[in-house]
């Protein structure tokens, strides 16, 4: 193995893991080989692991596969949080109950997650993934988010998920009950430090900026009510078109698939630590917000919101949703009144994700010594859209 691991990551432990997703008790583990899946900044509340594993079956013939680890912290700040909001119980029920019966509405043409080979609750609490970078599927580059052909894409693989999700509420309303912490929970004093002190750190940042230093002190001032700002915003409300939400919808969450000419043809979502019951407007300031061109948000929303309702009506009608889908008039009246939402992730989000991968900082070094300490707070692209916004207001 290339990198030092706990004593069960072994080949038994893998070995079991393939008996039981193969349905195989013939499968032997003969190697595995490890490596981080991931690069520091692409996800701050999990541990990811690569293995590469080569097997034999009853047959001799030796295979190969790769197969992603997804590890519970079990220490510092991010230990914390996943803690304290259960995020690995919700991904897990996620993944091992609603995802599944999402994926067997939309069938496999519009398959929404990458598959579950296995679950631990705990010693330690993790998921076994298949690899879908195995499968052509890659991250993009997040310091330029998406132009308008990945934003479709996105537009139109969220419209579905939230139609499948609608659809299984529906049959199942208990569904609802399962997903209803989010982000944004008042057990976690933890995740609301890093909102109030990462607001106080771009008021800092912002001073620092002629073209709107004006706005420091006020943005400063938000600090305290920020977290209670994504709160408020997540209340149920019945009068809302509500869906089960992804929650952390932004780009490093997505993965997409291109053809030989580098244009984007496929999108699926990972990461469903954050899924939450409420408004669909949530999931569609978050994905404004976090990681569409800002040109694009700018003049071509109306564009990624038809696409939206148009794959959401499409898609409910084929389904047999009872519900009817919103109207634009009516999806537009949401996203306003939680316009004060796409603020809270610009300030925070936004920041995390632009920022380059070579200064990258995990959650435990972000919050070091009751400090804030983010290298996206000084990129340029977040100054340049910051002011942007601002001159929009």
């Amino acid at each position: 193995m290339t990198l030092e691991t706990s004593t069960w990551l072994n080949l038994c432990f893998v070995e079991k893991v393939l008996r039981k997703s193969e349905n195989d008790d013939s499968i032997q583990v003969i190697d595995i080989v490890s490596k981080p899946a991931t690069s520091k900044g692409d996800n701050y509340t999990s541990d990811m692991i690569r293995i590469i594993t080569e097997y034999s079956r009853a047959s001799d013939i030796k295979e190969k596969k790769s197969i992603i680890i997804k590890l519970s912290p079990v220490d510092g700040v991010r230990q914390k949080i996943v803690t304290q909001i259960g995020l690995f119980h919700t991904e897990i029920s996620m993944m091992t109950d609603t995802l599944d019966k999402m994926n067997n509405l939309l069938g496999s043409k519009y398959r929404l997650s990458a598959k579950i080979l296995y679950a631990q609750n705990e010693n330690p609490t993790l998921l076994v993934i298949e690899d879908l970078v195995s499968l052509g599927f890659r991250m993009v580059n997040r310091s330029s988010g998406l132009d308008l052909d990945h934003s479709l894409l996105a537009f139109r693989r969220l419209a579905r998920f939230h139609a499948a999700s609608v659809v299984l509420c529906e049959k199942n309303p208990k569904q609802k009950e399962m997903y209803s912490k989010g982000m944004f929970c008042n057990h976690s004093l933890e995740m609301k430090s890093v909102f109030i002190m990462g607001t106080k750190a771009l008021a800092d940042e912002i001073a620092n900026w002629p073209e709107v230093n004006k706005y420091s002190e006020k943005v400063s001032k938000l600090s305290d009510h920020i977290y209670q700002i994504g709160i408020d915003a997540h209340v149920l409300c019945e009068d809302e078109f509500n869906v089960i939400n992804h929650g952390d919808c932004h780009m490093n969450n997505m993965l997409f698939k291109y053809d030989n000419n580098g244009k984007p043809i496929d999108q699926i979502f990972v990461d469903f630590q954050m899924c939450i019951y409420a408004s669909a407007a949530l999931d569609l300031i978050y994905l404004l917000n976090s990681s569409i061109f800002f040109d694009i948000t700018e003049h071509k929303t109306d564009i990624l919101l038809n696409e939206y309702l148009h794959t959401l009506s499409t898609t409910m009608k084929q389904l047999n949703c009872k519900m009817q889908p919103p109207t634009m008039k009516e999806l537009k009246a949401s996203i306003k009144r939680k316009v004060s939402y796409g603020m809270v992730i610009s300030f925070i989000i936004l920041p995390l994700l632009i920022c380059c991968k070579s200064e990258a900082k995990d959650f435990d070094e972000i919050l070091c010594n009751n400090t804030f300490i983010n290298p996206g707070l000084k990129s340029e692209s977040l100054k340049e859209i910051l002011i942007k916004k601002t001159s929009t207001v």
